[in-house]
């Protein structure tokens, strides 16, 4: 069994521009949430800044904590590599901080799978619209239509794991979308029972944005 005051996993995952980042670091402003940052192999954008929002390193580096057995989880995401170190995630747990993730569906798998003792919240993110996901894209990657449309493609596959999640929930307003996801962990942190939400309208809204 895991201490008392050990921490909690929260995981949020989306497709590409869905928002969990925003949502992410809203979520860390709360009391004892911390940000698992990630390792990557990509580039970082122009907002963005080594050890605050990534570890920017390099493929061979990466490379080698996978040999290592450093990560707690990794995936390759179009065409980079993204982890979270083992030892800096369970260090904060027993600290009794609460660690949120922001990784797809690949990294929660390998997550959920690791039978950790500590108790793991998981957190769909979907958009209200294609058109609207696409807008964002494009104003995240500075009008770079090329990029925007390799993450469409990746779109339909990514939305179906909805299903693999504790809640989901549409983003179509951030503070609406903060306080729906924050209602939800503070549920499943303090009661043991299932919390139902209403999974009908969502697989709707899913076989909307698919079709």
């Amino acid at each position: 069994m895991a201490e008392k005051k050990a921490g909690i996993i929260v995981i949020l995952s989306s497709p590409s521009g869905a928002g969990k980042t925003t949502l992410v670091k809203k979520i860390s402003l709360r009391k004892k949430f911390k940000i698992s940052i990630s390792h990557t192999t990509r580039k970082p954008r122009s907002t963005e800044k080594n050890g605050r929002d990534y570890f920017f390193i390099k493929n061979k580096e990466f490379k080698k904590l996978i040999q290592n057995k450093k990560f707690l989880e990794y995936a390759k995401v179009f065409k980079n590599y993204y982890g979270s170190l083992k030892e800096k995630v369970i260090n904060k747990l027993k600290n009794g901080e609460n660690v949120i993730f922001d990784i797809d569906w690949q990294g929660t798998r390998q997550i959920k799978n690791k039978k950790l003792k500590y108790k793991i919240i998981t957190i769909f993110i979907l958009p209200p619209s294609k058109e609207e996901l696409f807008k964002r894209l494009l104003k995240r990657e500075k009008k770079d239509k090329k990029i925007a449309n390799e993450r469409m493609k990746q779109f339909k596959e990514d939305v179906m794991h909805w299903k693999e999640y504790d809640f989901a929930v549409i983003n179509d307003n951030i503070e609406k979308c903060y306080k729906l996801i924050t209602n939800f962990i503070n549920l499943k942190k303090h009661k043991k029972s299932t919390v139902l939400y209403n999974r009908k309208f969502i697989k709707n809204h899913v076989d909307y944005l698919v079709n």
